[in-house]
């Protein structure tokens, strides 16, 4: 449940926060604040629940995992004090909060991962990765994108490469990206004494045309004349516009290179 990398500055009032229910009273609760370094918060009595309870120990409990929305933060005697209730949190914000807490603590034990098959310490790790990571909202959506371009998308950041590599390896193992795939058969046919050389070129520069970031085509022959186009994408939208964009290229390419017999036919669509 706890986390290596946590926030060393106070939250703001209206920020949601994930925190661990430590000791339960009469007047309220104290909870450790999970995403912050060694900080608690109260939770005054009156901001536990809208409903009517008789014993505080009915609705939260210790050792209890409660997503709460700051209402003060103030600063006594050198002694940061929290306060948070959990009745301001609607039930949308708690699901959203909750799933944001679970993928921060997946990007927090790749990072943790890392830094142990380099040999080096959470603090190094925290300074040449995390330092990088934590200015989203959402860190795993950056090493999500990462898996899918390459670790240059670390390096871009400011992650040092020995470190973007090691953190681009590691995230593979435990990130699988959902596609979806659109295969179509194209038959070219050319009756000219270099015909194989003008259908080669002809797939070469389909392939090129399709080249992106977020689209991945394969080429490969069943069985001349006959070829299989594979596209992969990350939404059906991606996939469907690559399709097209192939479908007309081939008509113009196969003119151009005087290609006797063109066909593109759909098979099935795959979710990978």
């Amino acid at each position: 449940m706890s986390i290596p990398f946590r926030k060393r500055s106070p939250p703001e009032v209206g920020e949601l926060v994930v925190a661990r229910v430590k000791k339960v009273f009469e007047y309220g609760a104290y909870a450790e604040l999970l995403e912050y370094e060694n900080l608690e918060a109260f939770i005054p009595w009156s901001e536990v629940t809208t409903k009517y309870v008789k014993d505080i120990r009915d609705v939260i409990k210790e050792n209890q995992i409660v997503v709460g929305k700051v209402i003060r933060v103030e600063k006594k005697q050198g002694r940061l004090e929290v306060d948070i209730s959990l009745k301001r949190v609607f039930e949308g914000e708690k699901r959203i909060k909750l799933l944001r807490w679970k993928r921060l603590q997946k990007a927090q034990k790749i990072v943790e991962l890392v830094a142990k098959n380099m040999g080096r310490s959470i603090e190094e790790a925290y300074k040449s990765v995390w330092v990088f990571l934590e200015k989203f909202i959402d860190p795993l959506s950056i090493i999500e994108e990462a898996v899918l371009k390459g670790y240059q998308k670390f390096v871009e950041l400011g992650i040092p490469e020995e470190w973007a590599k090691a953190l681009f390896e590691e995230a593979k193992k435990h990130i699988t990206i959902k596609t979806v795939k659109i295969r179509g058969i194209i038959k070219l046919v050319s009756y000219k004494p270099d015909g194989i050389e003008r259908i080669r070129h002809t797939l070469l520069e389909i392939k090129n045309k399709i080249s992106q970031d977020n689209v991945k085509v394969s080429l490969y022959t069943i069985g001349a004349p006959r070829y299989r186009v594979e596209i992969e994408a990350y939404d059906y939208k991606t996939a469907e516009k690559a399709f097209s964009t192939i479908n007309e290229a081939l008509k113009s390419l196969a003119q151009n290179m005087g290609i006797d017999v063109v066909e593109f036919s759909r098979e099935e669509i795959e979710r990978g």
